[in-house]
Parts: structure tokens; sequence; C-alpha cells
């Protein structure tokens, strides 16, 4: 049988060419599926370094009825993409909020049903460096909690704590729409505030008391240059590319082109310490990834750049009359696969791009495997992989919660 001529090989090859990585295999073999005719060296770096995706989507509902939503494999679609933990974000700005306590509600809500399919998947947060250590050194799939856009504080300060208490510890200041008290200005919309607002300023020095990574994707340059002037710790812009790497879509490079980085604003991150997320977008296949992640090291350096997709390792789902979860592609409408967005309750169909592990079109391998590959050919090696693929972001991460 194929199957079993290939779990042969896989073992012969775990255990003569991969050394440690080998056990950690045959232990799981539900991460073993991806290594079906993977060169061993991608094996051995996957299995080595803790690939961490900066920012993904995980569709979960945010009204009451809805909870717990359908059931999500998010321990399998992990293995199958070879990394050790996410970044696990939901936005609240993609269904109206049309009264004051809304968006704190939708917080409270999507809480209560991520702690429930985190149950169902026998997975649990990560809160610190060590958490994230251990959950590797036990090949246990883990996750990070974060909300992108800090709509529910709804100018409350102590909404920062209550959600510290939750398991909250990477906060996006910012998303699509502004917040009911703004905290800054969106990259994509007109600037209104001149950059951080004082209650902005507010949540960043709270964010360091606590010990919250603060993630400055969305915002202007001038709430970025404002924001590194307050935080005590290296911060995070979780998901874009640099300005100059625009793709084979010219359509797609007119819409994202708002989104990305400029060469100048990533080395003024990069100088205070911060690390910036390179996200698949404006990449065809994962070889073009890989160079639009050499594009940003050669700016930077490698100690700066990390993961940071913006897609989802878990199905899209909407209830009946809703508009979806996890939001709409940046600048684009909401989950269009084949036939359009599928009606009433349900998943709907991924379009190319959408989820993780389906990144690239034709894509055999799980995500993280796929990208160890093309960035080997690239002329990557395994030390600078593994600081690109989670360690520059641990870092980042220990900095911003350590001692807390």
């Amino acid at each position: 049988m194929k199957f079993q001529e290939n779990w042969s090989r896989r073992k012969f090859l775990a255990a003569l060419a991969i050394g440690g990585a080998g056990s950690a295999i045959l232990m799981d073999p539900l991460a073993a599926w991806a290594l079906v005719d993977i060169d061993p060296r991608v094996a051995k770096i996957v299995a080595d370094t803790i690939g961490i995706d900066t920012h993904n989507h995980i569709d979960v509902p945010l009204t009451a009825g809805d909870i717990p939503g359908p059931n999500i494999d998010l321990a399998g679609e992990m293995k199958k993409s070879g990394l050790s933990a996410i970044c696990m974000t939901f936005a609240l700005d993609y269904q109206k909020m049309q009264n004051p306590g809304d968006a704190y509600e939708k917080f409270k809500n999507g809480f209560a049903a991520i702690d429930l399919q985190l149950k169902n998947n026998g997975m649990k947060r990560s809160i610190n460096l060590a958490d994230l250590r251990e959950a590797h050194k036990k090949h246990q799939p883990t996750v990070i909690q974060s909300i992108e856009g800090a709509h529910f504080l709804e100018g409350h300060l102590e909404r920062v704590s209550e959600a510290y208490d939750k398991g909250l510890r990477h906060l996006g200041l910012l998303h699509d729409s502004d917040a009911s008290v703004p905290l800054g200005d969106v990259y994509t919309n007109p600037a209104v505030f001149g950059g951080l607002t004082a209650f902005g300023a507010d949540v960043v020095k709270e964010c360091n008391r606590l010990g919250i990574l603060i993630d400055l994707a969305h915002a202007n340059q001038q709430t970025v240059a404002a924001a590194l002037k307050i935080t005590k710790h290296p911060v995070l812009i979780s998901h874009t590319g640099l300005d100059t790497q625009l793709g084979q879509n010219p359509n797609m490079a007119r819409m994202m082109k708002p989104r990305l980085i400029s060469k100048e604003q990533a080395k003024i991150v990069a100088d205070v310490g911060g690390v910036i997320g390179v996200w698949t977008h404006l990449s065809d296949t994962p070889l073009e990834y890989a160079q639009n992640v050499r594009a940003l090291v050669d700016v930077v350096g490698i100690d700066h750049v990390c993961i940071g997709t913006d897609t989802k390792l878990t199905p899209s789902y909407r209830p009946a009359g809703a508009g979806g979860f996890g939001g709409p592609p940046p600048g684009g409408g909401q989950d269009k696969g084949p036939g359009g967005p599928s009606p009433g309750n349900g998943p709907v169909r991924p379009r190319v791009g959408e989820r993780t592990n389906e990144a690239w079109a034709d894509q055999k391998a799980g995500f993280y495997y796929a990208v160890v590959d093309a960035m080997l050919k690239t002329g990557f090696n395994a030390d600078e992989i593994g600081k690109f693929g989670g360690g520059n972001f641990c870092r980042v991460f220990d900095a911003a919660t350590a001692g807390h």
C-alpha cells in the first residue's frame, strides 16, 4: 500500500536523517502526513523550530445565541500546518455595533466561544514564553489569544485588565473601523486624530503594565510613531509586506498598497527592536512569499521579521443573516469562493489564499512545511528560518509578558 510505503520511508528518514525530529514525528503521526516527499531538511527545521503565525483568524460566534458555533478541528489543522502556535485573533467590527455596549458584548461572547472550542480541541492558551516552549516540547499545538481592534474597550481602560484575565496577551489596537472611543488613525481611513489619541496612549501604557504585546497593524505612520515613543517594550506589526513587493496582479496591488509598509517605516520599527509580519497576500506561490520575506530582510535584517499570514486555519462560518465572523479579505468582499458566499448557517467555500493550509493554489504540503522549503530554496539557512518562523516573535512576546 502506498500509505504503508510512505510511512515506512518517513520512519527511515526520521531515524537516520533527522535525528531528534524523528522521535517527535513518530510520537505524533497526525503531524507526519505532510512529510510525504518532503526534503528531510525541511522536516527537521519544522520539528526543531517554534513555528508561529502571528495573525490567524479563527471564526467564532459573537452573539450569545450562536455559541459555541460549529465544531472546528483547530488542533488537526495546526498539526497539518507544521506550526507550533498561532496568534488566534477575532475582530469585532465586521458585525454592526449600533448601540453602546455592543462591542463589549461581542468581546465576551467571542471569548466564551473560544474557550469551548479550545476545550473541544484539547488545547490551551499560552500566556508566556515558557508556555510556548513547553507546548512545543510536548508536540502540543497552542494559541496566543489576540483581538484585532480594541473596540470592546469603549473608553473603559479597566477592560484591558479584564481581557488580560481572560487570557489576552496580544492586542491589535486598531482595525478597519474606528472604535466608539478611537485609539488612533487607521491607515486605510482618512486621518482625523493626528495619530495616537490620548486614550490610545493610555491603552499602550496599560498593556505595558499588564504584560500584553502591542500590535500596531492597521495603524498609520503617525500613530505608529507616537506609540513607539510611549511603549516600554518592542512592538509587533503582525501582518503587512514591503511596499515594493506588489505581486503580479495590478488590481490586487492597488487594493493592498495602503496596507503595506515602506522601507523607512520598517526601519523605524526595527530600530526599536520591533518585529514585522509578512503576510501571504501578493504572493502566488511559496517561492514568491519567500522572496517577499527576503526583500524585507534586506531592509531590516533577519532579527525583525516573522510570519503573519492574515489567513484562517479553520473554515469561515456565518450564522443566518450575518456577515461572517472573521471579516472579509483585506479590501474586498466576504469569503467569496467559486460560487460566492454560502447563504444561511454553515461553512463557506474558501477562496484561494483564505485558508492557511491552502494559502497557494495546488499547495500540497502544510503551510510551514511549504514556507521552510521555499526559504531554503531562496538561500535562507536553518538559523535564519528559525528566527523568521517564530524566534523573533518569541523575543518580543517574552519582552512584553515576562514577569507578569
